[in-house]
């Protein structure tokens, strides 16, 4: 029996291995399940194309009065009158009389310096007399040599002319006393603050109030280094000003403006900065005569703008199609995959980043978000909705192409 068994084994082997591998090639017939295709990313994107591209800059600064001064007397005397518009806030033209100081001693004062210029005046008169009556004795008498000085007399006429000026002076001096006891404005202008008050007693440099100019305002803005190359600037007296929009910062929702123009530069960088201030200025900035719907008061910020130059042939990134800073997504339009790329700008503002090279003209810049964005990815790219209107649609409105 153990001899049989040991015959027979080898082909019960041989038959269960053939019955497995049977069945294991009609299992490999059957059609295994599809693993489900997964559906393609789709995205927004706009072609890549160079423009010429307007430099717009932008800064900040305070408004300033072009003249500014601390208005003073150049006499002594009581205030006896001042003038309504020597008030805080009121306007005032060139040469108005502002405060008056009592005049009564200049007055007499003048009187005074008018007696002795007569009286020297009538000296003079005498003297010029005395020298010619000299001269005549002197030749009655029938002396052949000269007449000496003491005999002309030119020494008490000499004496004589100079009392007639120095009273002329004093003469001229208390007139102009008296013409200082009214305090005149300087300029057309408007008062800050007035310190001095009626009946008041006041010194020659005790300062009446702070006025300043109105016939225009100027603003002290910085520009960098880098930004100094994308505009020309007036650097000399001859070089035609750069207009300039000034805009309200003071409220956020104002749209309030004004056009002014930048008229010269400072000689020199700011140490810690390293930037060049420029100075805008803005004529008649209180409406006197233009009649503007809204003043420009000293004091102000304002955000200032100004067209730089143009740079040819670029590509503009809107900030907001940026995958991280100074990298993008873009699509090869041959075979409709993402590839990231890293830029390196030329020039970037609050919008915008300037290309200048690492982009291929034609190809596509993702302008959505997507939840993935690896290289090679295959997208479907749509059209974007026709009521949410494009960002970079906007920016492309300052490209100049």
């Amino acid at each position: 029996m153990a001899k049989l068994l040991r015959y027979i084994l080898p082909f019960i082997v041989l038959g269960v291995g053939y019955l497995g591998y049977k069945n294991l090639a009609t299992e490999e017939k059957k059609e295994r399940p599809r693993r489900p295709t997964p559906p393609m990313i789709e995205t927004e994107a706009s072609t890549l194309e160079r423009l010429d591209y307007q430099v717009t800059l932008q800064s900040e600064g305070l408004v300033q009065p072009h003249n500014q001064t601390a208005l003073t007397p150049r006499v002594s005397g009581r205030v006896i009158h001042i003038s309504p518009k020597f008030e805080s806030g009121s306007f005032f033209e060139k040469n108005d009389t502002l405060i008056e100081i009592d005049p009564t001693d200049f007055l007499a004062a003048k009187i005074s310096a008018e007696a002795r210029l007569a009286r020297s005046e009538a000296a003079l008169a005498q003297e010029e007399a005395r020298a010619e009556q000299a001269l005549l004795d002197w030749k009655d008498l029938g002396y052949t040599s000269p007449p000496t000085e003491l005999v002309l007399r030119k020494p008490q006429l000499k004496e004589a002319n100079a009392n007639v000026k120095a009273s002329q002076a004093d003469l001229a001096e208390a007139i102009r006393n008296l013409e200082r006891t009214k305090v005149l404005a300087p300029y057309s202008g408007r008062v800050k603050e007035r310190l001095v008050g009626l009946g008041q007693s006041v010194n020659s440099g005790t300062t009446l109030g702070n006025v300043f100019s109105t016939d225009f305002a100027e603003i002290r803005l910085s520009l960098s280094a880098r930004e100094l190359t994308h505009v020309k600037l007036p650097n000399n007296p001859e070089d035609a000003p750069v207009p300039v929009t000034l805009h309200d910062a003071l409220t956020e929702d104002s749209q309030q403006s004004w056009q002014g123009s930048i008229v010269r530069t400072e000689g020199t960088l700011d140490e810690k900065s390293r930037k060049l201030f420029i100075i805008a200025r803005v004529d008649d900035p209180f409406g006197l005569k233009s009649k503007v719907q809204s003043p420009l008061r000293i004091g102000q910020p304002v955000r200032a703008v100004l067209q730089g130059g143009i740079i040819p042939q670029v590509f503009v990134i809107p900030r907001e199609n940026l995958l991280r800073p100074n990298q993008v997504l873009l699509v090869n339009p041959e075979d409709s995959t993402l590839k990231r790329q890293d830029i390196t700008p030329i020039w970037s503002d609050l919008e915008n980043l300037i290309v200048a090279d690492d982009l291929i003209e034609g190809w596509l810049l993702v302008t959505s978000r997507l939840s993935t964005s690896a290289n090679g990815a295959k997208v479907k790219v749509i059209e974007p909705e026709p009521d949410e209107p494009k960002a970079a649609s906007k920016d492309k409105a300052k490209p100049r192409a």
